[in-house]
């Protein structure tokens, strides 16, 4: 398994003091799908633009509208 999915196992685990381990596990799978919707959208935003003229703005909105899309479409919130 990727070593980030690894790392957000446990953040969810943190963040819901045990989560799935404890009797809770809808609050755990929910924070763990948080996380990883979380860190898709930063991937995103992390695109870099690799125009030095107007297009850059073209280019740099297009990826603010994709990384919005990315929470609206799972409902997270930003």
């Amino acid at each position: 398994m990727n070593e980030r999915i690894q790392e957000l196992l446990v953040e969810a685990h943190k963040q819901t003091k045990g989560g799935i381990y404890s009797g809770h596990p809808s609050e755990w799978t929910e924070k763990f799908a948080e996380l990883i919707v979380r860190e898709c959208n930063q991937a995103v935003l992390d695109v870099p633009c690799y125009y030095k003229d107007y297009r850059a703005q073209i280019e740099e909105a297009v990826i603010n509208d994709c990384a919005r899309a990315v929470l609206e479409h799972f409902g997270v919130e930003k």
